[in-house]
Formats: structure tokens, sequence, C-alpha cells
């Protein structure tokens, strides 16, 4: 469970010193790592038929295998108790525990999480669930979608059935995992699944997710312990202008009201930002958002989930319409509906194998305005770390200094913002193992545990080690 922690402050020979209570973690997300895609009854994920359809996914890679953490999900708790993790984030695959998106639950799906968190438990490794990490059931796509508000009906009844399963061992839940790109990337750019390119679509998608997700706050309350915790993670987007110009600031709050606002409005607040509204007038009269939808979203959180990677450096077009510096991929569709008039550029400074700039900064001054903007409300960094061009050496070890640099500079943002007086609970690292990482297929390498695809065997990089120690002993070593 994340709680408050009292602070401790920085040493005298530039160490930082995290709270005491502080949560370090690692995450992962089901179809990523998991594998076994037609085992114990479950169905495909629109994923799985994203990723068949050819020239959407690189290589023509599929999660068919991933990590096979299905079978080898005892070799993975081990790995996390060697590195002394304190909590483990991964996601239901929603087809393993609901084949159709409807009806009962097959048992076998819920019968691999009951195992998993007993591994977890066991290892003194807390457990936290997201519901829902993006593999929709392909029957609910082929009735709607998540354009349709019956799709938000059926995460509620979803979420129900995997409460009812792991309640007396999960006791902090997340209900969804970036909206945004689920709605935007998913139904606007089409660069991720079900590969979609309606911009009315991905703002009703959007708004059926945040009803989804006050419908399974609703749903995980009825059915949980008083002292269960309930989450949303969201990927934030710390934007700034490129220049000083008024232009660019109109820029800022465009993109702003579409990637952040659009989420923490109804969530936290009860409303949709009305600039927001009149921004996607000429689309849209937001006639699908009914009366009692914003009292249903408006649920009340322990904490609210942040993931953030890289900012966003913008300003106003300049007629070309190129949306490709986002950071999002590459497509003739662009994600942002009703902001034709806003440009992306690629920010300063290094990058990662991504091609994201490298900007702990941003993840300092994007925590400071969440403190601001919600006081009252914790927060968790649920992901953040980095891709890089990793390989095992000749004597089997893999050397990831510049992901050490990454997570060091980062946590130092996270340890400065709560200096400054952000209530920020926990950290966990992205990614515990390389993965399938959506359209990229498995050339990109975020984990801090290294896969041989091949073989399936697991080698902890140095960063691995580096975050075990700094986890155990709670203090971020100077640069």
């Amino acid at each position: 469970m994340v709680t408050a922690a009292q602070h401790s402050g920085p040493g005298p020979d530039g160490t930082r010193v995290f709270p005491e209570g502080f949560l370090w973690g690692s995450a992962t997300a089901s179809y990523q790592i998991e594998g076994a895609v037609a085992e114990d009854g479950r169905t495909p994920s629109i994923w799985d038929t994203y990723a068949r359809t050819p020239g959407r996914v690189r290589n023509g890679d599929t999660g068919d295998i991933a990590t096979d953490h299905y079978h080898r999900w005892r070799e993975d708790v081990a790995l996390m108790a060697e590195l002394g993790l304190g909590a483990y984030r991964f996601s239901l695959a929603w087809p393993r525990i609901q084949p159709t998106g409807r009806g009962p639950a097959a048992q076998r799906g819920l019968d691999f999480y009951r195992r998993l968190a007993d591994e977890l438990l066991d290892r003194g490794i807390q457990p936290v669930a997201t519901l829902y990490h993006w593999d929709l059931p392909q029957e609910l796509e082929d009735a709607g979608g998540w354009p349709e508000r019956a799709t938000a009906e059926r995460l509620a009844e979803y979420a129900a059935l995997a409460a009812d399963a792991l309640g007396d061992r999960v006791t902090t839940w997340t209900t969804l995992n970036e909206p945004w790109c689920s709605a935007f990337l998913g139904y606007g750019s089409g660069v991720h699944a079900p590969g979609r390119t309606d911009p009315v679509a991905a703002l009703r998608a959007g708004h059926h997710l945040n009803l989804g997700h006050g419908l399974a706050v609703q749903a995980l309350r009825d059915r949980l312990p008083a002292t269960a915790q309930v989450s949303v993670t969201l990927n934030f987007h710390h934007v700034r202008p490129l220049t000083g110009s008024d232009a660019d600031a109109e820029a800022v709050r465009r993109i702003d009201a579409l990637a952040n606002r659009f989420f923490t409005g109804p969530m936290l607040t009860g409303a949709y930002p009305e600039d927001l509204i009149k921004d996607t007038a000429a689309l849209t009269d937001w006639s699908f958002v009914r009366d009692g939808d914003l009292g249903q979203i408006h649920q009340p959180l322990d904490f609210l989930g942040v993931n953030y990677y890289s900012p966003t450096l913008v300003s106003a077009a300049d007629g070309s319409g190129v949306h490709t510096s986002d950071g999002h991929g590459n497509s003739d569709h662009s994600p942002w509906p009703g902001a034709d008039t806003v440009a992306f550029h690629q920010p300063p400074g290094d990058t990662t194998a991504m091609g994201w700039a490298v900007d702990p900064a941003g993840l300092y001054e994007l925590l400071r305005r969440l403190s601001a903007d919600f006081p009252d409300t914790p927060l968790v960094i649920t992901e953040n770390g980095a891709a890089f061009d990793d390989y095992a050496d000749p004597s089997g070890n893999v050397n990831d200094p510049a992901r050490i640099a990454y997570v060091r500079g980062h946590l130092a943002a996270v340890h400065q913002a709560i200096t400054d007086g952000a209530d920020v609970r926990g950290y966990f690292l992205w990614s515990l193992l390389d993965n399938f990482e959506w359209a990229h297929g498995y050339s990109k390498r975020f984990g801090a545990v290294y896969v041989d695809y091949p073989t399936g065997t697991r080698i902890p990089k140095a960063s691995a080690r580096w975050y075990a120690e700094v986890a155990r002993s709670g203090v971020l070593p100077g640069a």
C-alpha cells in the first residue's frame, strides 16, 4: 500500500535520501510479456489483431510468445526478489480473464494471476494490478470498441470480476494505463491498436475511457476492502513552447487540453475544460457526454499514477501540417484533433533509442504542477525509463551506463520535487524486462533485465543491479 512518509533531505556528499516508506518497484504490461496468447481460454485482443496485420508492427513481430512470462513467471518473480523490489506493477489481460469481454470469468485465466500474486506476496513484493493496459478483447472492438458507451460498461463488469477474484491478495489497483494512447493513438493516428483514423471516434473513445474509469472505480470500491487503494495512470505531456510568443503559448494550451486536461478535468474536477470543447467544436458537439457522466467519472482516488519519459515541444504551425515530431510514431493522420494549428519539434539534448529527449527537469516541473493543481492527491511515478541499444558482451554481461544516468537524473528530479513539497510516494521503473514494444516490436529495449528472445534467457543489466541498491537503501548516490 502506498502511504505517506516523512521526508529525509539530501546528504552533504551529494547523495539524496528518499523518505522512509517510499515505494520502489518496476512495471510491465500483459501483452508485452506474457505470450501464451491462445492458452487456457484466452482469445485475441486488439493488439493480437493489429500485430498480425502486415505493415503495422516492425519486422512483423507479435506478442505471441513475447518474453514467455506466462510460463516463466516464477523465474521473473525470483528476479524481482533478487533485485529487492518492494512492488511490482503488472496488468491483467482482459481477454485472459473474460475472453469475449462479457459474461463470467475464465477461472484458468484468473488462476494465473492468483498464483502470480501469491508468489509476489510470499517474496514480500506488493502486487499492483492494472485492469486495462490496452489489450481490449477483439469481440468488443468488433462491437464498436471504445468509441461506444457499452465498452465502458463492460470495463466495469470486468473490474468486478477481477476484484472478486483477486481482492483478497491485491490491495492496490489501477483502472486504466495511459488512456490518451488508447484513444488518440488507437483511434486517431492509428499507430496503435485498433489502428483506426477517425478524429471524432478518438474523442468519443477518450470520453468512454473516462467513463469506464469512473464506473470501474465504483465497481472496485464496492468489492474491495476499505483499506484498498484505487488509482489511474496517465501519460502526462509536459508541454513547452518553442519560443515566448503568444502564438506558441496558444499551441501549448491546445495540446495541454487534449493530452492532459482531457483526463484530469473530468476525473479530478468533474468537468471537461471549456477550451477543449471549443477547440474541437468543428468536429463534434460532444453529445456523447450524457447527463450524469461527469459525476460517474469524478470518483475519489487514493493516488494519481504519473508516466513520464520526455517533454513535448510545440509551436504555432507553419501550414505544413506535419505532426511527426510528437514522439508517438509516424502517420498521415494526427492524434491531435482540433490542433491543426500546432507543430511539434524535437526537444534539444541527448536522446534515447526511441529518439526521445532526456530531460529530467521536465519531470520535476510536471510533479510541481500536478502538486499545485491537485494538492490533495498523492502522486506515484508509475512509469519512467528509457530504451537504449543494449547487448550482451562476450562475457555475458549487459552494461548500460546511459540507462543508469537516465534513471539517476530522473530520480534526482523526483527527490527535488519531494523536497519542494510534492507528495510523491513511489517510483516504478519501466520496465522490468525487455519486451514487445508495441509498434516497434522487439527492436527497442526498455528493460532493467535483458531478454535473449530466441532462448528467453534473462540477464540483469548493470542498471538493474544499480537500481536494486537504490531500492534497498533508499539512497540515490551522487553522479
